[in-house]
């Protein structure tokens, strides 16, 4: 079951009578509320009062007034304020510019821009290359949206996007010292976005494409990657297609079996699902059965669009049909990318010994992992508070600090495959069991060793 955390976590700032049980009488209420405590802090005090900011951690949003409305039942307890701890990290924007040189005196002003700088500008009109030596492009991504997929809530538009584009942009320089940058697209046109995307591409040395929904998000790749000279990625795609694969690799070396002999089975075919599929072929398994919402993909079937026709000719050997359930029959792998509680333990019972579930719809998984842990011997989520956290934060940044020391122009599968091999190798056999087969996401050795992978494939 879920837990309270941090994601919904709320300071109550109240009054409280003097006495020695107010204390207690304020955390057993938030107890009975089902909240959890983190800190208890007496902001000021007075001979009739005391005023008490009160911290915790609830499940909802809903839960986190349930709690506040408990708390004001109690005798002589008066709520002054309530501050959800999420909005106040976002106030102002997460991510700030700031200059890497000084700018104190007539001199600093006279290289660093006018008249100095005119000679810099000069250079790179006479070698556009030097752009990659001389500005930022050496170490910018642009991290591109339209709005249409935001997380798991779908199409949102462009500017409630923003808050997930400046994350993403802290996480690269957080965990790989890239500067990256929102662009949140006011359209979903794709002729627009590809365009937009070409106009701003001369200041970035790599294009992060992010929650633009499938189909369009797979033109919009191919075609950005054969009009633009630096990396195209879109992480939605390739950032869980690598950690997914890094990932099956250490599960199975938990379970003891080859890729080459596994079924395995993926339950969601959009931009995720389908890079996943993409990615573990190049591996050759036994055998992939995608599903969606409509059931198998297979050959026969009918209303196919372009990407599922490509999945259909080269998946499903025996061009089976039927639901989810039926392929999870004799599957030695489950790899989910869809919507939750599709299926329970009976299910995963029907699978191969030494089943493997990665059930990473967020945030509630396809199955709960409680009940997958029934019959499985390795189960993954896209979640914080079960092990086995399958998170894109492990490859994006280090993936992309790989392609910037390389001066890299495109993106290959080979450096895919390499940086899952990375992330999967900072396991050693010492550590890696059916409970952690992938590093922590604060583990500061997994983007360097992504980014020396990708750098080496890269220069092959």
């Amino acid at each position: 079951m879920p837990v309270p955390g941090p994601g919904y976590s709320i300071t109550v700032r109240l009054e409280a009578p003097p006495s020695a049980s107010a204390a207690g009488d304020l955390t057993s209420a938030v107890g009975r509320a089902g909240g959890v405590i983190t800190a208890f802090d007496v902001v000021e005090s007075h001979n009739d009062r005391v005023v008490i900011d009160l911290t915790c951690n609830a499940l909802s949003a809903n839960h986190a007034k349930d709690i506040t409305d408990t708390l004001e039942t109690l005798p002589g307890i008066v709520v002054r304020k309530v501050s959800d701890r999420t909005f106040l990290v976002h106030l102002g924007g997460k991510i700030e510019i700031s200059s890497k040189v000084p700018l104190r005196n007539r001199d600093d002003l006279s290289r660093a821009y006018t008249p100095g700088v005119a000679r810099v500008c000069e250079a790179i009109a006479k070698n556009p290359d030097d752009a990659r030596r001389l500005t930022i492009k050496r170490n910018t991504v642009a991290v591109v949206t339209d709005g249409s997929a935001v997380l798991g809530l779908g199409n949102l538009g462009p500017a409630a996007a923003l808050p997930v584009m400046e994350g993403k942009a802290a996480l690269f320089k957080k965990f790989a010292g890239v500067d990256a940058w929102p662009v949140c697209l006011d359209t979903q046109d794709t002729e627009e976005i590809i365009r937009a995307v070409e106009l701003i591409a001369p200041v970035y040395g790599g294009i992060n494409l992010e929650d633009i929904s499938a189909p369009r998000c797979f033109e919009i790749e191919a075609r950005l990657r054969e009009k633009l000279d630096i990396p195209v990625f879109h992480d939605d795609q390739h950032g869980t297609a690598i950690v997914v694969v890094a990932a099956l690799r250490n599960a199975l070396r938990v379970v003891n079996k080859d890729i080459k002999d596994c079924r395995i089975t993926v339950c969601g075919v959009g931009a995720a699902g389908s890079a996943i599929i993409r990615l573990l072929q190049a591996q050759t398994p036994g055998d992939i059965i995608a599903v969606d919402v409509d059931g198998i993909v297979h050959r026969d079937r009918p209303g196919l669009d372009s990407n599922l026709k490509s999945i259909a000719a080269s998946t499903n050997k025996d061009n089976q049909s039927g639901r989810l359930h039926d392929a999870l029959v004799d599957s030695d792998v489950f790899i989910g990318v869809s919507a939750p509680n599709l299926f329970g333990a009976e299910q995963v019972a029907t699978m191969a010994k030494d089943a493997i579930v990665f059930a990473l719809a967020n945030p509630d998984p396809e199955i709960d992992p409680m009940e997958a842990q029934q019959h499985a011997a390795v189960v993954a989520t896209g979640r914080s508070d079960f092990p086995n956290q399958i998170n894109n934060v492990l490859a994006f940044p280090g993936v992309f600090r790989g392609l910037l020391d390389a001066h890299a122009k495109t993106i290959t599968d080979a450096m895919l495959l390499a940086a899952a091999a990375a992330i999967a190798d900072v396991v050693d056999g010492d550590r890696l069991n059916a409970s952690f087969i992938v590093p922590s996401v604060f583990d500061n050795t997994v983007a360097p060793a992504v980014a020396e992978a990708v750098r080496k494939a890269a220069a092959s």
